[in-house]
């Protein structure tokens, strides 16, 4: 594909930005910020057998893994990262594998993203196979790590899939379940952190969040099987057993440092009242 055809490479629609006023530009910004929900929500057919496919795969011991690089990367690590605080989910269930490693979170790795071997190396490290599931993230669907290392999945019989924000990518062609949230022109040219990057975010908070829910993660719509790690985590918590036992709070707070979660005190709560 000619990078001139990228929508993520195209001019921006304002111009002269540096002559904006302070407000103008955040009203501008904000005016693109408000297309984005609408791109994704053109995706969502295609996002609705992914999520199936995940989480029946889940069900039978397989992963999620995110791979990606730059912004798309770090995007990927956060997702990953915060499934085992809200859905109690062990450490290993949902991984964020990003370019130049652990490093590149924090500081870009010079040419890490066009190395076309490292992706499929970084996922052996994790004894990758065909009961796990690779989404590539990336913003222009060309970056090599990710398309390669898609392309390395596919020929071992591991479920692909990708968002990306252009049409008809490289990273398409390797992907079982493509997501292509079109998104248009970046407020300042090529910034794929923007619209783009906001995008995948939502892709990603939708994907995660329904997988965790059809495997049984939330009860009702409450976060039942959250670690409790901070005291805002905790009155959280009693309240949700308080509720659902219609029970005194200090009551609730006894229940939850007896069981230690609240699906467990709930579920026990629950049957010695009956």
């Amino acid at each position: 594909m000619d990078p001139r055809d990228k929508v993520t490479e195209q001019d921006s629609l304002y111009r002269n930005l540096e002559q904006m006023e302070t407000a103008e530009l955040l009203y501008n910004i904000n005016r693109e910020d408000q297309t984005v929900a609408q791109a994704v929500h053109q995706v969502i057919p295609a996002m609705t057998p992914l999520i199936n496919v995940i989480a029946e795969k889940m069900k039978e011991g397989g992963r999620l893994f995110y791979i990606g690089a730059g912004t798309s990367g770090r995007l990927g690590i956060l997702d990953a990262s915060e499934c085992p605080p809200t859905f109690g989910v062990p450490e290993g269930w949902v991984v964020g594998v990003m370019a130049g490693g652990d490093t590149a979170i924090r500081k870009a790795v010079e040419n890490a993203e066009d190395s076309k071997d490292q992706a499929w190396l970084d996922l052996q490290e994790y004894m990758i196979n065909k009961g796990d599931v690779v989404i590539g993230i990336a913003a222009s669907g060309t970056t090599p790590y990710v398309v390669e290392g898609l392309r390395a999945c596919r020929q071992k019989n591991i479920t692909t899939a990708c968002i990306t924000c252009n049409y008809h990518t490289p990273l398409s062609e390797v992907s079982d379940y493509p997501l292509e949230i079109i998104v248009g022109p970046e407020f300042v040219t090529g910034s794929t952190r923007m619209k783009a990057g906001t995008a995948q975010k939502l892709a990603l908070n939708m994907i995660s969040t329904c997988v965790m829910i059809k495997l049984g993660r939330v009860r009702d719509n409450k976060m039942v099987d959250m670690q409790i790690s901070n005291a805002k985590l905790r009155d959280r918590a009693a309240k949700m057993i308080q509720n659902n036992l219609d029970i005194p709070y200090d009551k609730a707070l006894e229940l939850l440092d007896e069981f230690g979660s609240v699906r467990r005190a709930i579920e026990q709560g629950a049957t010695s009242r009956t």
